[in-house]
């Protein structure tokens, strides 16, 4: 009876909470006051309230148990070796990835050779040789573009 109380007061008083909300024009605020004002009142009438009291006293049992009983300690000793190993394995693996970029699967074959930079422009007739004027440090394009500027004095 009083849990029964205790909900439809929490249910109440978040309804009432999410109509000054809506008063003020805070509409999606004031939506979301009232689904959570609706959780009490859908937990009592489903009965959930005496699952949540043995999932509190289990959860106390447990703690309890945490502190005293050397076979918890190893059970968490356990997890965190988990928690480690998993970790310890994704650094690696990306680690490895950055690293050891050339090696790839045998389904995918060889890595494609590519330059790192665009090759300077060529003069026409001249293989070999940069055209004149343009740098060879793969800012060619905008030596037109300084030269501009010079021009206008900027």
């Amino acid at each position: 009876m009083l849990t029964a109380a205790i909900s439809f007061l929490l249910t109440a008083a978040g309804v009432a909470v999410a109509g000054l909300r809506a008063r003020r024009r805070r509409f999606r605020s004031a939506t979301r006051w009232f689904a959570v004002a609706l959780l009490p009142a859908g937990l009592y009438l489903t009965g959930l309230f005496p699952l949540a009291a043995t999932i509190g006293r289990e959860f106390a049992d447990w703690a309890a148990k945490l502190v005293f009983d050397p076979r918890v300690w190893t059970g968490i000793a356990l997890l965190g070796a988990s928690a480690v190993l998993l970790v310890a394995t994704r650094w690696v693996g990306r680690r490895g990835a950055v690293e050891g970029a050339a090696e790839r699967p045998a389904a995918a074959g060889p890595a494609p050779e590519r330059p790192a930079v665009a090759p300077p422009p060529r003069t026409p007739g001249k293989p070999g040789k940069p055209a004149a004027g343009k740098r060879d440090d793969g800012l060619g394009d905008f030596a037109d573009i300084e030269e501009i500027l010079r021009k206008r004095g900027i």
